[in-house]
């Protein structure tokens, strides 16, 4: 579980949004980065019994920074609002199928999949959906899958076929997806509760089959 306190202080943190006020707050930071540290490492621990991809991973290399990249953003906020790590083999720098977790007040989530791969690494998934159409409809109409999530979503979707493939290809709403993704939303109640493990856990194994076919089609 996560503590009351990390919470209250992305709340805080969402209502003074400036390095003056997150300079005298630094040791509430810590603390909350420090147990969200404790809480991804949990969750690596408990993805290795069923992925071995990311048995011996630190969470170190899976949480995302705080601050934010506002060069070329309007938003001049120095800080992110929430805590996110990306649980894959590579860790946060590497862009391969994985999971994550996204902690902010009323807006946390579990998530998983393949977010806007490269051109390259898009078309092998595609080619992979198309060829083995059959195999990726069992995964996502798996009754286990189901319980947790209700679709996959492509993010950004093309408006016609990608090149190569006709329109009335029985896989064609998943070839114009541009990122393969399934969440499930978890209320403040949950992230500091003492199923936020269990549940955790349970969403991550569910969407591990289609972890496998993305990992495989990329291969």
């Amino acid at each position: 579980m996560l503590q009351h306190t990390t919470l209250k202080f992305l709340k805080a943190l969402k209502q003074n949004n400036n390095k003056a006020w997150f300079d005298a707050n630094r040791k509430n930071y810590e603390a909350a980065k420090t147990d969200f540290i404790a809480f991804v490492q949990q969750l690596i621990n408990g993805i290795s019994q069923f992925d071995v991809e990311v048995n011996g991973l630190l969470a170190k290399s899976c949480i995302f920074r705080i601050n934010r990249d506002i060069r070329f953003s309007k938003d001049k906020s120095p800080y992110k609002t929430n805590m996110g790590a990306y649980i894959n083999p590579g860790g946060k720098k590497e862009n391969t199928p994985g999971y994550y977790i996204h902690l902010e007040p009323g807006k946390s989530f579990i998530a998983g999949g393949l977010y806007v791969p490269e051109a390259a690494m898009l078309a092998k998934v595609r080619q992979e959906i198309d060829y083995n159409f059959e195999a990726w409809k069992s995964i996502i109409s798996n009754k286990n899958f189901k319980k947790y999530f209700t679709t996959v979503d492509g993010i950004e979707t093309l408006s016609r076929p990608p090149k190569g493939y006709e329109a009335n290809n029985p896989a064609i709403e998943y070839l114009k997806m541009k990122s393969f993704i399934v969440s499930r939303n978890f209320t403040d109640e949950i992230m500091v509760s003492k199923t936020l493990l269990k549940e955790s856990l349970n969403t991550f194994n569910a969407m591990k089959p289609m972890i496998d076919f993305l990992r495989e089609a990329i291969a």
